[in-house]
């Protein structure tokens, strides 16, 4: 299946002929499935409203290949122990290895969690037409397990992202002369800022919060006081904050107008004592936080991050897979979810 879908353009935004494939996948296993624009979602066969419901969720959608590609990205030859191919780490090791484990737990009764698959679209650029627009559609859900390569690590925190854009209004003057008022001079108190304040409250698992100013633009020409000066702010956020918090704190101590460009990318975790967390780690899997972001970001429930492949390899050319890690993937996820998923 992963290599069929490899096979497949399905850059963010255009995956509707992958969402046909994972379509026909399912349906051709007598599967009932739900689809709202190039997502594909499906249940247990004995789903019963009376239980708690988790998630398997991972995309398959993929960023465009890099100039660096020496080989055909849609061509998803083996070799030595590698499935090459573009989208083959990231995600689609870890979607079919989601998709095999829901299968392995379909038919089965008795079991203590319902199973909602969901096989969404536009991860790679935080689209609202992926996981984010379907979630209404699922039901409620008590936690998660998000798909993307962790070598089956459990990332059981994930930073959250703000991106601030920052106007600072002077007034325009002669530079010859006395006058008027440097839009760039009143920005570096604010700038300061942003590189020295230190958030009160330390996340366990990340440590402080980090806020870099990344982009200035200001000036017309050389003779010309600025009137404006505009500035980025790249703030990762911790499991310690919301993403609302963290604004509200900024605009309380700085002068300039401050614009996120979204509120959606927020912070994700879950306790370590969860249970299945902890039979991840009776697995041998260690846990860790997640400096970057997924889907993870768009759940307001608990989630780990977990999935075969290395991230390492995400985006790069010649993207490969081993497929000794698919098949390790599906033995992981299975063996954590039994203990959970049986009531044990």
């Amino acid at each position: 299946m992963l290599r069929k879908l490899i096979s497949i353009q399905s850059f963010s935004k255009e995956e509707n002929k992958t969402a046909d494939e994972i379509e026909r996948f399912l349906q051709e296993r007598q599967i009932k499935t739900y689809r709202k624009l190039n997502n594909i979602w499906a249940y247990n066969k004995h789903f019963d409203t009376a239980k708690p419901t988790l998630l398997l969720n991972s995309h398959h959608d993929t960023v465009k290949p890099n100039s660096g590609y020496t080989r055909n990205p849609y061509d998803a030859e083996i070799e030595d122990g590698k499935l090459f191919g573009l989208g083959s780490n990231d995600a689609g090791g870890c979607l079919v290895s989601l998709i095999a484990t829901f299968l392995y737990f379909y038919d089965q009764e008795e079991l203590a969690y319902n199973i909602c698959l969901a096989t969404t679209a536009e991860e790679e650029i935080s689209g609202n037409y992926g996981l984010e627009c379907v979630i209404p559609d699922l039901g409620e859900l008590e936690f998660a397990i998000v798909g993307e390569p962790t070598q089956m690590n459990l990332a059981i925190a994930e930073r959250g992202l703000l991106v601030l854009d920052c106007t600072v209004t002077g007034k325009a003057g002669h530079a010859a002369r006395e006058e008027g008022d440097n839009a760039i001079y009143k920005a570096l108190k604010d700038i300061e800022w942003f590189r020295n304040y230190q958030f009160s409250k330390v996340s366990e698992v990340f440590g402080p919060l980090k806020m870099t100013v990344t982009i200035i633009n200001a000036g017309s020409q050389h003779n010309v006081v600025p009137a404006t000066c505009v500035f980025t702010v790249d703030v990762r956020v911790t499991d310690a904050y919301t993403n609302e918090e963290v604004l509200k704190i900024i605009r309380t101590n700085v002068d300039c107008e401050v614009t996120p460009r979204s509120i959606r990318l927020k912070p994700s975790s879950i306790d370590k004592a969860h249970p299945l967390v902890q039979s991840g780690i009776k697995l041998g899997r260690t846990t860790y936080g997640s400096p970057t972001t997924s889907d993870q970001a768009l759940l307001s429930i608990p989630s780990v991050k977990v999935g075969p492949g290395d991230s390492a390899r995400s985006h790069m050319a010649d993207e490969y897979v081993y497929v000794h890690e698919i098949g390790e993937g599906i033995e992981l996820y299975i063996s954590m979810l039994k203990p959970v998923i049986n009531g044990k």
